[in-house]
């Protein structure tokens, strides 16, 4: 796997940093409210393990299975949510977990979605952000990195379900994925 991979922009350690900073601001910001975090798979999942072990207040989590991209490279614009939440969150306070926003319009979908099942608050956060690739106008409350605009794997990031377990974030060599 590490042969595929062109640079490595976020170590291990530099995840790790941030995830810390970001759980202390949240257990700050939502202390003694009802925070319930919904990670979006399956990318999120390793970003939202680690955060919630750096989140020292109560919290509930739930997951959602979404698509917009299958195996390409570009989201196809087409939104399918494939595993909703499991329980209410009606006068809850929520905060999505992602991975990445790029164009941001898979989440968008699912914060308009959230948005109707009533919570108090719905926030989203997420370790990497790419501005210039949005396409809605769609801003995380906690974010990590805003990264450059390269096709990204490793720490829960896939190109076709691979490479998500690399512990870092490297740039994926373009004859991989073309």
């Amino acid at each position: 796997m590490t042969e595929d991979i062109k640079e490595v922009i976020l170590t291990e350690d530099k995840i790790g940093n941030m995830t810390s900073k970001i759980g202390e601001k949240i257990s700050n910001d939502y202390k003694g409210k009802d925070l319930v975090l919904i990670g979006i798979l399956k990318g999120s999942v390793m970003f939202m393990c680690d955060l919630m072990k750096k989140i020292t207040i109560p919290c509930s989590i739930d997951f959602m299975v979404v698509s917009s991209y299958g195996n390409a490279t570009e989201s196809t614009g087409k939104v399918k949510i494939l595993k909703d939440i499991d329980f209410s969150i009606e006068g809850k306070d929520i905060l999505i977990v992602e991975d990445i926003i790029d164009s941001g319009i898979t989440l968008s979908y699912v914060k308009e979605y959230l948005y109707l099942k009533k919570p108090r608050s719905l926030e989203i956060v997420t370790l990497l952000n790419k501005p210039e690739r949005r396409k809605v106008n769609l801003q995380p409350k906690y974010m990590g990195f805003n990264i450059p605009d390269a096709f990204l794997v490793g720490y829960g990031l896939d190109f076709a379900e691979k490479y998500r377990n690399l512990p870092y974030i490297g740039v994926l060599k373009e004859e991989v994925y073309k």
